[in-house]
């Protein structure tokens, strides 16, 4: 595999350890209602689990408000009982085939508790930020190991990594602290 290869894959881990950031802050709630709140939740109907999103159409008609109408009536039950299990903390209020989940305000604690979970996501993408670094640079002196390659060439390929790592986890601590803004607003 030659430098510019391991580059590639190494920016392409990187971007991807940013997307499942951004993927888990989409269900991290906020005080206003959006689809992305739910939509991920795995449901067990039919003898296995699909997400919400594949069973049934979301919207959210009321900014406090996440309207949930099953494709099929009859999973109702199912969605309802795999919504009261996540971590969300919103009791749904099923009125024949909807499937309501009003918003509450967020209680200061709530909101305290949100952030912390929001650093810890943060944290973890950082970590794959960080091996998508380390497995570059083993790729690197693997090439170097096997000659072809300067030692001056790898140098500058390292350094092109280093500011790769550098500029990810800029991203992800500027998209976390947006974050941590909007949930912390009143």
């Amino acid at each position: 595999m030659d430098p510019d290869e391991i580059l590639l894959e190494t920016e392409s881990a990187m971007e991807k350890g940013y997307d499942y950031l951004t993927h888990e802050f989409a269900a991290v709630r906020t005080g206003k209602a959006s689809p992305a709140l739910v939509e991920n939740i795995d449901v067990e109907a039919y003898g296995v689990s699909m997400k919400l999103k594949q069973m049934a159409m979301i919207s959210t008609p009321e900014p406090r408000m996440v309207v949930i109408q099953p494709f099929d009536g009859s999973t109702t039950k199912d969605i309802e009982r795999a919504i009261k299990e996540s971590k969300i903390g919103i009791n749904p209020v099923t009125d024949g085939k909807l499937i309501r989940l009003p918003i509450p305000p967020l209680t200061e604690e709530r909101r305290r508790d949100l952030v912390k979970m929001v650093k810890q996501m943060t944290e973890e993408s950082k970590i794959r930020v960080r091996s998508a670094r380390r497995d570059g640079m083993e790729g690197m002196k693997k090439v170097s190991k096997d000659g072809g390659v300067t030692e001056d060439a790898i140098e500058s390929y390292e350094k092109e990594i280093q500011k790769l790592t550098d500029a990810f986890v800029k991203k992800i601590e500027d998209t976390a602290a947006l974050k941590e803004a909007d949930i912390m607003k009143v």
